[in-house]
């Protein structure tokens, strides 16, 4: 039976990260990246695609998890008629090579274990050749190859193109395994002390978490959120994966199965502002640096996303060995969706800039005039239509939210400009734009039958990204037009108390056949709406039904299915745990102290 969505939990090494589910089974790993080919991807396909097991002999679920206090390291608890036994699944921050370490210890009693391991290079399609050396299993097969040892060595043996152990464990005992990944023309990789490694994972990531300067009633839940994107962050460029997976289906056997293993500039702004609310300054600098490297160049270039590096050619096909995700196809890597016009990238990096301005980071000197070329470009093509926040894969639209985003670029330029005479640049100029683009939007974009903007230009349909108007100050909260916008898209797009994105009933909007789930960043922008436009009280209550959708160990995906009651989507997504962080940190804002001041009885679980 496929493991539901939310039936995993993550482990990561800042670099890549893997998927580990209920039953003990890592069922995706990409090796050494996070774009890179997985080596466990039983996830997408079944178990013979690769994957690694370590569980009791005969049992199916574990007892319970959670992860070791504010740290990534996974605790996953076994109780069965001999005794109690605790798997510790983790990744160290690598030095050279990436390392996976699976520590088995008996609690009480003793328990008959069964590792089984699967290696499956490229997506599962290529099974290497095994061979022993010096205690290791080691698979090799092209540019890749993976070293398998135990500590203490256990009973091994291969069978059916995999490696099986079978050993016991009594209360005090312990046996480690670590899988260490390396290019297969390289020296053999040097042997790491797992259970030292242990330790300074543990360390690293307690020292991290003390950063922290969120002290609201929700702490708990934001602590778990910020680790999820620290993990979802590729250490040494700074850029962040909007998830680890790749065509985790939006609605189950449907085809909106999308590659999420690069970096949107769409997340730029909220990101930032994710990260320096909860006081992880160096963090958000290093998202701005990599967000300056990325967009650098001819603004008629820009890309709504990049590599993990700032790489632009992210080409899209289809691998069709997998079956998908409980039979959702095409699994697909790469995403066409880099090529599209999407506007709005224009001013969620000029935002981004002015909010890491307006924070304190130190500025670069080149900082200025890339934004005032990326404006240069935007002000001539602002009036034409694109594809909008989405990625739809049909025809253009004057979407609203971009139109709405070209005129946040103009603001925030006008606004340093104002804030800084130093600052070269025609304020006249962008105020202008800043104009038109007001006048345009307010005309063309908002139906005043109904007191609502909508989702482009002439269109009855509502979207979701109109939540946003408030928060950018295109018009301030108590526009009658903010709260009619706000309530109709609460009506009209309502999923059982969350948001959807659009509506996908009737003719195609978005060129996909099928439908999707529930949008959970969307339910936080309804969340942070409500709030802005008086209603705090609901926008808790509906806050804190979105926490109750975590799984057990505090992580949310992209979607969720109101009627089957289920993730959906890549997983973790970044953007649901960078709205989650936002919301939070408002509501606390809005909260009187003493409430501020309570602790978090909704929180993400951690080990005793």
């Amino acid at each position: 039976m496929t493991p539901r969505i939310e039936d995993y939990a993550l482990i990561g090494d800042l670099q890549t990260a893997a998927l580990v589910g209920k039953n003990g089974s890592v069922d995706w790993l990409c090796l050494p990246r996070f774009d890179s080919g997985a080596c466990f991807a039983a996830l997408l396909g079944d178990e013979e695609n690769g994957h690694w097991r370590i569980a009791p002999k005969g049992a199916d679920t574990c007892t319970r998890r959670a992860y070791a206090g504010e740290s990534l390291v996974l605790e996953t608890y076994w109780e069965t008629r001999t005794g109690t036994v605790k798997v510790i699944d983790f990744m160290p921050q690598r030095d050279k090579e990436p390392d996976v370490m699976r520590i088995v210890e008996g609690v009480s009693g003793t328990v008959d274990m069964t590792s089984v391991i699967r290696l499956r290079f490229d997506f599962g399609s290529i099974v290497p050749w095994m061979r022993r050396t010096d205690g290791h299993r080691v698979a090799v097969a092209g540019p890749d190859s993976a070293w398998l040892r135990s500590e203490p060595p256990v009973k091994t043996w291969g069978q059916q193109f995999s490696t099986c152990s079978s050993f016991s464990v009594s209360e005090g005992e312990r046996v480690a395994f670590v899988l260490t990944w390396h290019p297969s023309h390289s020296p053999r990789p040097q042997r790491v002390d797992p259970y030292e490694a242990l330790e300074n994972t543990l360390s690293d990531w307690a020292e991290w978490s003390a950063r922290c300067k969120y002290q609201g009633p929700y702490r708990d839940a934001v602590i778990r959120s910020l680790i999820t994107l620290k993990a979802l962050t590729f250490g040494p460029t700074g850029g962040i994966v909007a998830a680890p997976t790749t065509s985790l289906p939006e609605e189950i056997g449907g085809v909106r199965n999308w590659d999420y293993r690069f970096c949107w500039l769409r997340d730029s702004t909220l990101t930032l502002g994710a990260l320096l609310s909860a006081g992880y300054v160096e963090e958000a600098a290093a998202w701005r640096d990599w967000l300056l490297r990325a967009v650098a160049g001819d603004p008629a270039d820009l890309q709504i996303m990049y590599g993990l590096a700032g790489e632009r050619r992210l080409p899209e096909s289809e691998l069709p060995w997998l079956r998908g995700y409980e039979n959702s196809a095409p699994v697909r890597i790469g995403n066409a969706a880099v090529r599209q016009r999407q506007l709005d990238v224009y001013g969620e990096v000029i935002d981004s800039l002015r909010l890491a301005r307006d924070a304190g980071l130190d500025d670069k000197p080149h900082a200025w005039s890339l934004q005032l070329s990326l404006l240069g470009f935007l002000e001539s093509t602002w009036r034409e239509p694109d594809e909008g926040l989405w990625e739809i894969r049909g025809q253009r639209r004057h979407f609203v939210h971009s139109k709405v985003m070209a005129w946040v670029a103009a603001d925030r330029a006008v606004r340093s400009l104002e804030d800084d005479p130093t600052l070269s640049g025609d304020a006249d100029r962008w105020r202008a734009m800043r104009d038109a683009v007001h006048r345009e939007v307010c005309e063309k974009g908002y139906d005043p039958v109904r007191n609502t903007f909508t989702q482009s230009y002439g269109s009855q349909e509502l979207d979701a990204a109109t939540l946003l108007i408030v928060r950018t100050g295109f018009l301030p909260p108590d526009d009658p037009r903010v709260v009619g916008t706000v309530d109709a898209v609460r009506d009209e797009l309502d999923s059982d108390g969350l948001v959807r994105r659009y509506s996908t009933d009737g003719p195609s909007i978005d060129g996909l056949p099928g439908g999707e789930g529930a949008f959970l960043a969307c339910s936080f922008w309804l969340a942070d709406a409500l709030r802005m436009t008086g209603r705090t009280d609901e926008a808790t209550e509906l806050f804190e039904r979105l926490l109750a959708l975590r799984n057990d160990v505090g992580l949310l995906a992209e979607e969720y299915d109101t009627v089957a009651q289920r993730q959906l989507g890549n997983f973790p997504q970044a953007f649901s745990h960078i709205g989650l962080v936002g919301t939070a940190v408002a509501l606390a804002e809005a909260q009187p102290a003493e409430a501020r001041a309570a602790g978090d009885t909704a929180g993400g679980g951690t080990a005793g």
